[in-house]
């Protein structure tokens, strides 16, 4: 908009009302003098900006300014130079006298002797307070004083030996304070300067437009005779973020509806499990370092309950002994362990549940799960010790590993992931096993994010009454969200960051 008289016809009443005192330079004196609040002159300001009328600078700073304790110090001085005069002429005074002395209250006494302390100004004897300056020292202002008196000052701006005063005196109550403060700098453009000579009639003929159009300027014809504002498309706007829910959540109902459309039913338990599901049912041994509390969350002084005994039993003969040909682990099964509860390290322990619930007449079925899972991890950017997996079985007499393979390519494909591949790998309880890979862009390299197999025997066995093939997979979800949204840290995904979430796209739907 390059037309003088365009721009001027594009004034909004809050430009027209702050034309006249854009010599103030100040937006405080702007705001008095136009009757508008400091937020209204600064979007004004920005708008002027916009249409080069003025050239604007918005700073956001740190400034360090005094707090309430701060203000009555820098008027009587600091407790400590208080204290330090009332007993530098005294060769000892009691602690009492000397808070007497002085006229601090207790706070300010302990302080105060804290601080003196800390630079060897006194120490303290059978209970009585000495002097162990010089007389040099009394009169020299000391580092804490030096910054008081200078305050407010933007943090920048502060010298070392005043940074460290400063870091001294934000341990203390209410002396010091360190604000965010917006900084408006603006100076008048060559059309600026001409506008701000005119700017009485401009602001006079604010009168005559109108800024919007409403039923009853319509139905009264108030409208007749006057003009409408101009408006200028192409000047950026404010973006503004419609609500949504987390972006997570919205990844987690996504991978439902995949899992749902492909004809699962959801699988749905608590976080707290008992070792029995978590680990025995799935043929993971007892001596297993998984389970040590280097690798898993446990509850403390509590013993969950294990499942009826017929189970309990089944599971355990596996465990000891072996089914279907295998050996088992050989080693002591103990109900101790199974009844320990832990934060599950996984969601196959629904899968474990709902296997030793089905109705065998009802073959072949398919199940998955989306939840959240802990393992005792050391956190980096692809591991956390909080994370998101969703769990999958397919129950069928005739199900085969390609079919395996298959659910997981397509589950990969439809969560955007085009390049998948798999390796042999080894799970306690499923054999084969495989683990799979997707191609992460942000990273450049092959991420891991699915684990799967088909349950062993030992497994399937004791929970369905029969060896029957059990397709099973669990994959790191949160993973795989990373390259959906080019999210580079797993911390990231909760880390709560509004401006981020904002911005974050929607999940496609």
């Amino acid at each position: 908009m390059d037309n003088k008289k365009e721009i001027i016809e594009s004034l909004s009443i809050n430009e027209r009302k702050i034309l006249p005192f854009l010599n103030e330079k100040s937006v405080e004196k702007i705001a008095t003098n136009s009757s508008l609040e400091e937020v209204g002159v600064i979007r004004a300001l920005e708008y002027l900006h916009n249409k080069k009328i003025i050239n604007l600078k918005i700073l956001n700073i740190k400034v360090v300014e005094l707090g309430v304790n701060g203000v009555l110090y820098k008027q009587k001085g600091l407790p400590e130079r208080r204290l330090l005069t009332a007993i530098s002429e005294k060769d000892a005074v009691s602690l009492i006298e000397a808070k007497k002395l002085s006229g601090l209250n207790d706070n300010e006494f302990q302080a105060s002797l804290g601080a003196l302390k800390k630079k060897a100004l006194v120490s303290l004897t059978n209970g009585n307070l000495n002097f162990t300056g010089t007389r040099e020292e009394i009169s020299k202002k000391a580092l804490e004083e030096q910054l008081i008196e200078i305050l407010p000052i933007e943090f920048d701006k502060l010298a070392p030996e005043h940074k460290f005063a400063l870091e001294q005196l934000k341990n203390r109550k209410n002396i010091v304070e360190i604000n965010n403060k917006t900084l408006v700098e603006f100076s008048l453009t060559d059309l600026g300067r001409e506008l701000v000579k005119d700017s009485v009639k401009i602001s006079n003929e604010a009168k005559d437009y109108i800024e919007a159009i409403t039923p009853e300027l319509i139905a009264s014809g108030a409208w007749k005779g006057k003009k409408f504002r101009r408006y200028d498309i192409s000047s950026p706007v404010p973006q503004i973020f419609g609500a949504k829910r987390h972006f997570v959540n919205q990844a987690r109902d996504y991978a439902r509806k995949i899992w749902s459309e492909m004809g699962f039913k959801e699988m749905t338990g608590t976080s707290t499990q008992v070792g029995f599901w978590n680990f025995d049912a799935l043929f993971t041994a007892q001596d297993h370092p998984v389970r040590e509390i280097q690798d898993t969350f446990y509850i403390k002084d509590i013993k969950g309950k294990l499942p009826d005994r017929k189970l309990f039993e089944e599971v355990k003969k596996a465990h000891e002994q072996g089914v279907a040909g295998s050996k088992g682990w050989r080693t002591k099964w103990t109900e101790e362990e199974s009844k320990r509860v832990i934060l599950r390290t996984h969601t196959t322990c629904l899968s474990a549940k709902t296997l030793a619930s089905l109705d065998r007449k009802k073959l072949p079925q398919k199940f998955f799960a989306v939840g959240k899972c802990f393992r005792n991890e050391t956190v980096d950017w692809s591991h956390g010790f909080e994370f998101n997996q969703t769990e999958g079985i397919v129950i069928d007499e005739n199900a085969n590993f390609r079919n395996l393979l298959g659910y997981l390519k397509e589950f990969a494909k439809k969560m955007g992931y085009e390049k998948v591949r798999f390796q042999p790998s080894y799970f306690p309880y499923t054999e084969p096993s495989v683990e799979g890979y997707v191609w992460n862009e942000q990273k450049k390299q092959w991420i891991e994010v699915l684990a799967a197999g088909i349950f062993r025997p030992e497994v399937t066995e004791p929970l369905l009454g029969k060896a029957v093939p059990v397709l099973a997979w669990g994959p790191g979800f949160d993973r795989m969200m990373m390259g959906i949204y080019a999210i580079k840290d797993l911390r990231e995904l909760y880390q709560n960051d509004l401006e981020k979430i904002r911005k974050i796209k929607q999940w496609p739907q």
